[in-house]
């Protein structure tokens, strides 16, 4: 007998990066909390965030989010700075890592998607990348589009 698959009430996507998987040839993700405000949290739960200009940097042993939106909460008694650097959480084994990643391959650290997990905890997906040249955009560009050609013309003799 198979088990039906319930939607979990407090997973949900708060913000995505559609256009970091055109610019940016993804080799590995790694799922990292993130350090909120109160007033950012209550915001986050109204669904207002923005990830798509912002990057991920290893600074002083530190993982940081740089340049991610998250809109101000207008009941707040204290608001939070819109556009401040927000502290990423990952073991030491994982900073590591992302650091030699960084450093030493040249790769970059892209934020993928924000989101509350099953707990109710506030994640982030990060794409350890590598920049695509214009001519790897029109490769993938391509393959996407044969892709739907090929379900098209599936689609009518099947």
């Amino acid at each position: 007998m198979a088990k039906k698959k319930t939607t979990d009430p407090n997973y949900k996507v708060l913000a995505e990066n559609r256009r970091a998987r055109f610019d940016y040839a993804i080799e590995d993700d790694i799922e990292v909390g993130i350090v909120l405000t109160g007033s950012e949290v209550k915001s986050l739960r109204e669904n207002s965030a923005n990830i798509a200009e912002s990057y991920a940097a290893v600074e002083d042993g530190e993982l940081w989010l740089v340049n991610s939106y998250i809109a101000p909460y207008n009941r707040a008694m204290f608001a939070h700075e819109e556009r401040r650097r927000r502290k990423l959480l990952v073991s030491r084994k994982e900073l590591s890592k992302l650091w030699a990643d960084t450093q030493r391959k040249g790769m970059t650290l892209v934020p993928l998607v924000l989101y509350f997990n099953h707990r109710g905890l506030a994640k982030l997906k990060i794409g350890i990348a590598k920049g695509k040249k214009i001519h790897d955009k029109r490769a993938t560009e391509s393959k996407r589009d044969w892709n739907r050609q090929k379900q098209r013309l599936l689609k009518q003799n099947g």
